[in-house]
């Protein structure tokens, strides 16, 4: 009998559909082994692409808070079947699941298709996932589902550079490079050779033994985790919960408030992150063995 599996996932530029469908591909070369199907999380009400710079910001409070949006349906074959396995495609807003992907986790149809399943993570982002992934550990537990492998593809140039051609991409739809800026998002080299990662996944899984799924994944550079970032992060989503909660709350001065949050947003990742650079670096032999721990933590795929 043929084993089920469904592929999870939004994607408004295409990137992240690229990457779970070239991790799914050798499970599509074995149809006589398993049944593939894909589950596109749909918005009633979706963002736009490109974003107006008016819309990104605004959607912060929303994105940070994981307040979700309605979704479409799933198509009854996909909700009518068991699945052996999840292949579950996420991005990142605002150091947190997107909201379609939020939406969809806060939805009936979650539980339906993830209670009792075995799911690998999959993100595709600019750098910043680490907390974000710990975020999706509590829902998938709540669920019942059990995580079982996960997959963080990046964006390998520096979180200044970065900053510079996610911008340009998500507000004017450019993702190739111009002038002295590289190209935006995760390389096109690591899309294309994402099916590694689906040929771990499926050895280990065609065996019926996924506990070392996991360290093979990241032997084979499944997992990039920078301390400093993880810093980053840390601060970042102590200040988000402030903003965030603030904006809400006064309604009335939303517009303001969301321009206050851009200028803020902007200070905080060219001149705040810096000095945070700086700290992080003169204390690492202090918080070595810490951030060692830290980062075996982060590779891994247990909930604290």
């Amino acid at each position: 009998m043929k084993k089920n599996i469904l592929v999870i996932y939004y994607s408004q530029t295409g990137q992240l559909e690229d990457i779970v469908k070239n991790i799914a591909q050798p499970f599509e070369n074995k149809k006589e082994e398993y049944d593939v199907t894909y589950y596109n999380i749909q918005l009633k009400e979706d963002f736009p692409f490109p974003w107006p710079g008016d819309v990104f910001f605004n959607t912060f409070p929303e994105s940070y808070l994981q307040i979700p949006k309605e979704i479409f349906p799933p198509a009854a074959d996909v909700l009518n079947k068991k699945y052996d396995l999840i292949l579950f495609g996420y991005q990142v807003w605002y150091l947190t699941p997107s909201i379609p992907i939020i939406s969809f986790l806060k939805s009936s149809y979650a539980e339906t298709l993830l209670r009792g399943s075995k799911v690998v993570t999959i993100s595709g982002t600019r750098n910043m996932w680490m907390l974000s992934q710990e975020k999706l550990k509590v829902h998938l537990k709540n669920l019942g589902a059990t995580l079982v492998g996960n997959i963080a593809l990046v964006d390998r140039h520096d979180n200044y550079t970065s900053v510079l051609t996610i911008l340009r991409w998500l507000t004017t739809g450019q993702k190739e490079k111009s002038g002295m800026l590289p190209a935006a998002g995760i390389s096109d080299e690591e899309i294309s050779g994402a099916g590694k990662y689906g040929t771990i996944i499926e050895k280990h899984f065609s065996s019926n033994d996924l506990s070392g799924l996991q360290p093979e994944l990241v032997k084979n550079g499944a997992i990039e985790i920078r301390p400093f970032l993880v810093r980053v992060e840390k601060v970042g989503n102590k200040i988000f919960t402030v903003w965030s909660n603030l904006i809400i709350k006064k309604k009335e001065k939303r517009p303001l408030l969301i321009k206050f949050f851009k200028v803020y947003l902007m200070a905080a990742i060219w001149i705040i992150s810096p000095i945070v650079l700086v700290l992080h670096l003169l204390t690492t032999p202090i918080f070595w063995f810490k951030r060692k721990k830290q980062k075996e933590y982060l590779q891994g795929i247990n909930l604290k």
